[in-house]
Parts: structure tokens; C-alpha cells; sequence
């Protein structure tokens, strides 16, 4: 086996340049549908925002005069709230003593898929921790697909394009993980890269551990960071797992998957981790997403007992809520199946329920009418957060409520499908969530 690897070696060494020159320089453009992520930086005053404004004939119905109701940025506390309230005392250990670990995941569909709200939260949350930055956590390649869009805070590379693979669909051929997507590749000569893109914070990396596997003949993924290839230092084939350790830190590379004719290889996700204390963020996202995707997902409790979350924040419902008809019990009772299998590897994990913006749907001759759903999500949410002892952050009611998306819209903080947000109101939204989620822990600090 050491011959053999050390025969691949050789030639991805030798084979790198060629394939660089067959194929172009690595792309590491992120396919994204949604606006470019504004530096961390940016200050938004929505009063100030100059944004376009389209003409609102194509809406039947007319827009309330929407303001942001900061009065109501709060947390609603469920009953029986021991998990949520054990999350918040260690959240102030780790912010005061600058020891010990914590890791939030915030869970979604395209809202989530395209990291700008959720880095937002993310700069709030380590600029409040105020000490170097622990690892960036578990994310995945999107842009290795064609036309899938990657969160802006790091930068996805392939030679040539994966296959994709999404729980949006009832089968497909390879199982899916918590990560809920996976890109699959055949090529000797392909490639994925990643890059850092979060100047701000040094997200190194000491251990890589690779989420994937081969089918056909085994295959030994090799990350290349700098000029030095690395096998595996250990492989978990029961859970599919590659690890890679280093002694220096790491925060950029390249994983080569050595297929031979018939062979596969899928990759479910990368999980970055490092030696330091701190906060850690990750967001899992598929673009499309309902909660029954994620159910699909047959491998997702067995990762999340190596992500292992203390808070889950979940962004899961415009999708459910948008077709023709919506099941307010079956959503509900979905979303305790959801609950029951990330408690089944995390019995402590901690639960806060975002409830869906105001959406619009698209009707006859183009024209938008409003998606009255938004109160009944609104309302399971709430009982969400009585049966699991969680919370519920009630975007809908700060945003205004129905109808007020078109106002959004008008002030240039939504797309004019109605149902997304542009950067800056993906950012104006994570700024929000923070405001809510930081009185929590000004609280807990008295």
C-alpha cells in the first residue's frame, strides 16, 4: 500500500501542472445566485440604504408601510427551557473565563446556502468574544458544482465540475449527511480546493477530517496543502471519515480524489478544527430545503454526533410553506423528528426556531401576491419552542408581518422574487438575530 501511495504521489505532482494547464487555473469563483456579501466592516442604517426600486405594478395587492418593530427583537422562551438556559450559562463560561468550546449550527434551506446572514451573526458573536478565533467548523464545497452558490467567507476551487447530489430530491444514489448535499467525482485528475476568505479572523486549521467515501475500489483521498501531499493519518470506515492532522497550521488546500475507470468518490463535508479555545459557527444549508429533506438524510444523526452542536438554530420552512398547500400538523410533527434525531446525538444540543420572513409568490401574468402562510409557521413555531424547551425568534412579526416584503423589497433589502433577501438585508437580518440573541447573554451576565 506505501508503494502505491507513494506511486500516486509522484504522479499528482506530476500531473499538477498538466492539469492546470488542461483545464485552466483552479476555479475558485463562487457561482453564487445571491448579491456579493458586503465586507464585515459594512455599517447598515436602513434609513440611509440607496437601493433600486422597481415599479409595484406587478403586485396585486398593496404593501403596508413597514417598519422594523425592535420592540419585539427578543427571544420568546419556551416552556420547560433547561436545555436553552444550560446553553446561555456555558456561552457566558466560554465568553468570560476565554476557555472551553462551543459550537452553534444554523440550519436551513438558500437563505442558509448563502452564509451572508449567518457570517453576520458570526462576526457579532466573535467580536463580542473578543479572542482569537477558534476553527471555522464544518462547511462544505459548493462551488465545486456548477451553478451552486458558496457562502462568501471562503472560496471553493475545482479542476473540473462535481456531480451534485441534494436532499431536495426523493432519491438519489449515494446516502446523504447532515450537510444534506454532497458532490461525487470519477476523475483521476480532479481536484477541490479551498481558500480562506474571512481576513478578519484566522481560521487555521490543525485537523482536516474529510466526510466521504469511496465506491468501487478504495480509494485514499490526498490533501495537498502548500508543496506537501498528505495521505490520511487515520481512516474511520465506519463513518466514513478521513482525518488529516498537521503540526503547523493550515487554512488553505487541495484534496485529490484518485478514482480509477469505474470508481467514485463522494464528499458530504469538511470539518475544520483546531486545538483553541472559543466559538464556533457553522451553517448547513441546501438551497430548497423543506424539514422532510433533511429527514431523508439517513446518515445525518451519525455526523452530528461528530459536529456535536450545543445550539441548533433552525431556518427551515419558507420551502415547506410556499407550494399549494401547507400541513401546519405534519410540519409540526416533522419537525420533532428533526428534533429527536440531533437530541439522539446530542441529548443537551439546545434549539431556537426562526420563523419564516413574509414571502410573495409569483402569480398569472406576473404579478405577486402575498403568502398568507407566514402566521400559521409562526404559530408552530411557538409550540415548537414549549415542546422542546427552546426559543423562537419571530422574524416574521420584526419584519413587519405580512406584506412586508414588497416594502423591503422598495428599500432594496429584498430581491424582487420576494422571497430573498440582498446582502444588505441578509445582513440587516443578522444584525437583528444578533440584537435578540445578545440581550440573552447580557441577562445571563447579571
Amino acid at each position: 500500500m506505501d508503494s502505491h501511495r507513494k506511486i500516486i504521489t509522484l504522479l499528482l505532482a506530476l500531473l499538477t501542472w498538466g492539469a492546470y494547464s488542461a483545464f485552466g487555473q483552479v476555479d475558485l469563483t463562487a457561482a453564487d445566485s445571491l448579491p456579493e456579501m458586503p465586507t464585515c466592516t459594512d455599517t447598515l442604517v436602513v434609513d440611509t440604504i440607496v437601493g433600486f426600486v422597481e415599479n409595484a405594478d406587478d403586485v396585486d395587492e398593496t404593501p403596508e408601510e413597514t417598519q422594523i418593530h425592535t420592540e419585539i427583537d427578543t427571544l420568546y422562551w419556551g416552556l420547560d427551557s433547561l436545555p436553552l438556559m444550560r446553553f446561555f450559562q456555558k456561552l457566558n463560561q466560554v465568553m468570560t473565563t476565554k476557555q472551553g468550546n462551543l459550537h452553534i449550527i444554523q440550519m436551513g434551506g438558500s437563505h442558509i446556502q448563502a452564509g451572508t446572514m449567518t457570517h453576520r451573526f458570526r462576526k457579532h458573536l466573535l467580536d463580542e468574544y473578543g479572542a482569537p478565533a477558534a476553527a471555522r467548523g464544518f462547511i462544505f464545497p459548493y462551488s465545486a458544482a456548477s451553478n451552486c452558490n458558496n457562502p462568501s467567507d471562503y472560496k471553493t476551487g475545482k479542476a473540473r465540475p462535481f456531480n451534485l447530489i441534494r436532499n431536495v430530491h426523493q432519491n438519489y444514489a449515494f446516502p446523504l449527511g447532515a450537510s444534506g448535499i454532497a458532490v461525487w467525482n470519477a476523475d483521476t485528475l480532479n481536484s477541490i480546493t479551498i481558500k480562506i476568505n474571512a481576513p478578519d479572523y484566522d481560521f487555521v486549521a490543525d485537523t482536516i477530517i474529510l466526510l466521504g467515501k469511496a465506491y468501487g475500489w478504495p480509494i485514499d483521498p490526498i490533501l495537498k496543502e502548500d508543496t506537501i501531499y498528505h495521505f490520511p493519518d487515520s481512516i474511520d470506515f465506519d463513518n466514513d471519515r478521513y482525518y488529516f492532522y498537521f503540526d503547523q497550521p493550515v487554512k488553505d488546500f487541495t484534496l485529490y480524489f484518485p478514482c480509477s475507470k469505474g470508481d467514485t468518490f463522494v464528499v458530504n463535508g469538511i470539518l475544520l478544527k483546531n486545538c483553541r479555545p472559543g466559538i464556533t459557527l457553522s451553517s448547513i444549508g441546501v438551497n430548497g430545503a423543506q424539514v422532510t429533506s433533511y429527514l431523508r438524510c439517513k446518515n445525518l444523526t451519525r455526523d452530528m454526533r461528530l459536529l456535536q452542536p450545543d445550539l441548533v438554530i433552525f431556518n427551515i420552512g419558507v420551502n415547506d410553506a410556499y407550494g399549494s398547500s401547507f400541513d401546519s400538523v405534519a410540519f409540526k410533527n416533522n419537525y420533532m423528528k428533526l428534533v429527536a434525531r440531533i437530541r439522539e446525538a446530542n441529548p443537551d444540543c439546545a434549539f431556537i426556531f426562526v420563523t419564516n420572513n413574509d414571502t410573495w409568490k409569483k402569480g398569472k401574468k406576473g404579478r405577486y401576491y402575498v403568502n398568507k402562510t407566514g402566521p400559521m409557521v409562526q404559530d408552530v413555531m411557538y409550540r415548537l419552542a414549549d415542546l422542546t424547551g427552546g426559543a423562537v425568534w419571530d422574524q416574521f412579526a420584526v419584519m413587519g408581518g405580512l406584506k412586508s416584503m414588497e416594502s423591503w423589497r422598495k428599500k432594496g433589502l429584498a430581491q424582487k422574487d420576494r422571497v430573498h433577501f440582498t446582502a444588505s438585508g441578509y445582513n440587516l437580518m443578522g444584525d437583528l438575530f444578533w440584537d435578540a440573541f445578545i440581550r440573552e447573554l447580557k441577562i445571563e451576565k447579571r
